[in-house]
């Protein structure tokens, strides 16, 4: 992913009002992102550990989305995929996020959602980069190019549910 700016970032946002997209926290590490490892950018708002953001290249120019994370549920602590990365991990390490659709659909409510890693570090994890555990990746034959081309098509998929 080539490098992006807080202008850019705060003018990607498709599923809020752009008042919302203006108040919303953007890193301020931007500089020091790996940008070379990076297929999206993603983010948790420290302010409100519910909110996430995620914005990434399109064909189109860059989109963003603001996420809402599930509340997590009492029981058994077991393991999760995140539909991205395919990392597993145990706990919280995996959220559903839910994204308010585009357009008519969000004002009348709909959303999507898509089980992430909860820090939004699939494209470290896939890499190599970042290590999530013992047991939370699984061999696989694929180049890291490979499944880095598998993220971003699943990444489009949600994209196109959010956006239709």
């Amino acid at each position: 992913m080539e490098p992006v700016t807080e202008r850019e970032i705060r003018a990607s946002f498709v599923n809020c009002t752009k008042g919302e997209a203006k108040r919303l926290p953007v890193p301020g590490d931007l500089a020091d992102r790996p940008w070379d490892d990076l297929d999206f950018l993603g983010w948790r708002d420290p302010s409100a550990p519910q909110r996430a953001y995620l914005v990434t290249p399109t064909g189109d120019g860059l989109v963003g989305l603001a996420l809402r994370l599930a509340t997590p549920h009492a029981g058994q602590p077991r393991r999760t995929m995140c539909s991205l990365c395919l990392t597993t991990q145990p706990g919280d390490g995996i959220s559903l996020m839910t994204a308010r659709k585009a357009g008519r659909g969000g004002q009348q409510g709909n959303s999507v959602g898509i089980y992430l890693c909860a820090d939004l570090a699939c494209s470290l994890y896939l890499r190599g980069k970042k290590d999530a555990g013992p047991g939370s990746r699984l061999h696989e034959s694929l180049t890291p190019e490979e499944k880095a081309a598998r993220t971003a098509s699943k990444l489009a998929a949600f994209l196109a549910r959010v956006l239709g």
